[in-house]
């Protein structure tokens, strides 16, 4: 009996489901997801990286001018004194006494003198008799001075407020010209001195801003300014010394220490986006555009300038709040359509967005 000819084409439609599995059809492929971030409008500078060393505000080495015996001492070790402190002693009796002698010399001068005085306006002593008198006052005074004077040089004195150093001597010992005492720097403002090339130099300006930081306190940062310029341009290696200032109200940054220093420069409001986002081709630099409501990809030739670490600034080829694909970038196709899975705003970082979503079950909904 022959099989009716409506049922051979049914059971041949049904045939390639039989001997084919689903699984084994070609499925179409969903659009690719991707992460992607807002061209954005920011502040930007340009830096110039050098390496530094700081130097007290005022610095000096306190020594003797006189061979004598250290008498007293009036300071510990790293203690802070102000202008005009008395540090040391090397004066004695017979110094003392001297000075006494001078004061009642003057004294006796000047007593002398008046007297004289009185008489010659009366007409009772003569005129030279006065001078004589004066010539006397002004010869106890500079007795007086000089005493005084070898008086100070015995007595060593703070000559601005600081912080000393490590004590060199002991009472009783026996000094000579010259000998080092203790140093004494002023570290409430630190200079710091870096060298710049001279390719820099007609944007070198005193009052641009710095930013130093040291490995002693880690990623902390010490502001400052350019204080001035060097004159001059090393022949050698052609760059030109730069000293900046740093204020130091905790006092805890020491003369001597190296420093990396940050010199911002030509301060500018410009476009800026990730630096993920690039896409290099030789000299060129592209970025992966989505556009429109079903998030279509188009390449985009771009032109960059400075960078900075995660962003990188674009002069021509974008405009703010373009989107640009940050991530994903191997499997967008341009002309095809992507899945925005996220959008990079710097608030979060990449490994959170780029998390699988968590299913929610029907019965918690």
């Amino acid at each position: 009996m022959p099989i009716p000819r409506c049922r051979l084409a049914c059971f041949f439609s049904w045939l390639p489901m039989l001997l084919f599995p689903a699984q084994a059809w070609p499925e179409v492929k969903a659009a690719p997801q991707v992460i992607v971030a807002e061209v954005k409008e920011g502040d930007f500078v340009d830096r110039i990286e050098a390496l530094g060393t700081l130097k007290a505000n005022e610095s000096v080495e306190l020594t003797v001018n006189v061979t004598e015996t250290v008498t007293a001492i009036h300071f510990d070790d790293g203690q802070r004194v102000e202008a005009g402190q008395v540090l040391v002693e090397m004066t004695g009796n017979e110094e003392h006494a001297l000075l006494e002698e001078a004061h009642a010399n003057l004294n006796e001068a000047k007593r002398q003198f008046n007297r004289v005085r009185r008489l010659e306006s009366q007409g009772i002593e003569a005129q030279s008799l006065l001078d004589q008198r004066r010539r006397e006052v002004d010869t106890a005074r500079a007795r007086l001075a000089a005493i005084e004077s070898r008086l100070a040089d015995r007595l060593i004195k703070a000559p601005f407020s600081g912080v000393l150093g490590l004590r060199n001597l002991s009472v009783g010992a026996l000094v000579e010209i010259g000998d080092t005492i203790t140093t004494l720097d002023d570290d409430r403002v630190l200079k710091l001195e870096f060298a710049v090339p001279s390719a820099y130099l007609a944007s070198l300006r005193p009052g641009l801003p710095i930013r130093a930081r040291t490995r002693a306190y880690g990623e902390r940062i010490f502001d400052g300014e350019v204080k001035v310029v060097d004159s001059r341009v090393d022949p050698v290696n052609r760059s030109v010394l730069v000293r900046a200032i740093i204020t130091n109200p905790e006092r805890i940054l020491k003369p001597g220490m190296l420093m990396t220093v940050e010199l911002l420069r030509n301060a500018r409001s410009t476009l800026l986006i990730p630096e993920s986002a690039l896409m290099p081709k030789g000299n060129d630099q592209f970025v992966l555009r989505v556009t429109g409501e079903e998030n279509r990809v188009e390449k985009r030739k771009i032109i960059i300038g400075s960078r900075r670490p995660g962003e990188v600034e674009v002069t021509d080829g974008l405009q703010a709040g373009d989107r640009i694909i940050t991530h994903g970038t191997d499997k967008a196709r341009v002309d095809g359509t992507v899945r925005i899975k996220g959008t990079d705003d710097g608030k979060l970082p990449i490994r959170e967005l780029l998390k699988p979503a968590v299913k929610v079950p029907k019965g918690d909904r």
